[in-house]
């Protein structure tokens, strides 16, 4: 999101950056504080655990 915004100054282009930080503050203060400042660590997921999350997902009418 930080990246986002940097190169859209940059470049000198308007853009919209939506961010969604939620949760319930009296027992996400703690959370929220390690966000903020970068302690979370990085998770990475193997493709095919994702893969096999997704076959349980019931299916999504597309509009359109």
């Amino acid at each position: 999101m930080i990246d986002e915004a940097i190169e859209a100054r940059e470049s000198g282009k308007e853009k919209v950056i939506l961010f969604n930080l939620s949760g319930h503050g009296h027992f996400d203060m703690q959370a929220y504080d390690d966000y903020l400042a970068g302690r979370l660590p990085e998770v990475e997921f193997r493709q095919a655990d994702v893969d096999a999350a997704m076959t349980k997902l019931p299916p999504v009418p597309v509009p359109g």
